[in-house]
């Protein structure tokens, strides 16, 4: 097993892991929504510490439910991985190209011209 693989496999365990302990251990439980987002519960933080708080703005588009804004989140990190991939996939394609010119080129100065 080469080092790259290992490496691989160990961050593979380490996310696996990740969202596993949490649901093994029964980290959430107890609560009415156990994993819900830090907006969630930053306003019931704030609204514990002052009941009187008025927010400055409110929000653009407002989902019907809770299903449609976790969707439309997956949405949106499905979108954002796609962007990063794309963009590094370009750029090891363009450095293999490079690196493939620059090899082409030193194969020609190097083989006798007859």
């Amino acid at each position: 097993m080469t080092r790259n693989a290992k490496i691989n496999t160990l961050l593979l365990l380490v996310v696996a892991a990740l969202a596993v302990l949490p649901l093994a251990l029964g980290l959430g439980e107890g609560k009415e929504e156990p994993f819900a987002g830090a907006d969630g519960q930053a306003e019931a933080a704030i609204t514990e510490l002052k009941p009187d708080y008025e927010p400055w703005f409110s929000p653009l588009y407002e989902p019907p439910s809770a299903e449609i804004e976790s969707a439309l989140f997956a949405l949106q990190a499905a979108l954002g991985a796609g962007v990063l991939a794309y963009y590094f996939g370009v750029r090891k394609g363009r450095r293999q190209g490079a690196a493939q010119a620059l090899a082409e080129a030193g194969a020609a100065r190097s083989t006798p011209e007859s």
